[in-house]
């Protein structure tokens, strides 16, 4: 199984909910399936940050996307690198960075697969 890095990019991750696979404010439906894991750099949050992080995902083909996991940082991080754990997608997924609170978090990413 070939591992690669099917998207990445740096965000200044502001107040409106950023999609990664795009690189835009509106949320996709990707059916490129595999495993996946979102790893991100963030060592540019400082207190009183909040950052959301959210994959989306359809149970089924035909369903509506809806929120499959969902974690919070806050603050300063101890470990600068944040890793998902690694998740079967397939049938209409997206992952997204938003900050909650505080100013724009600069966020590096990378979204890893295994196929």
């Amino acid at each position: 199984m070939a591992i690669s890095e099917a998207y990445t990019g740096t965000e200044s991750v502001g107040v409106t909910e950023h999609y990664l696979t795009t690189d835009t404010t509106g949320i996709s439906a990707i059916t490129t399936d595999g495993v996946f894991q979102l790893w991100l750099d963030v060592n540019d949050m400082v207190a009183a940050d909040v950052l959301q992080i959210r994959i989306y995902e359809k149970c089924r083909t035909g369903d509506t996307q809806r929120i499959a996991a969902e974690w919070i940082l806050r603050d300063v991080q101890s470990t600068p690198i944040w890793v998902s754990p690694s998740l079967i997608l397939m049938n209409g997924w997206d992952m997204s960075l938003d900050c909650i609170a505080g100013t724009n978090i600069t966020v590096l990413w990378s979204i890893r697969q295994v196929a």
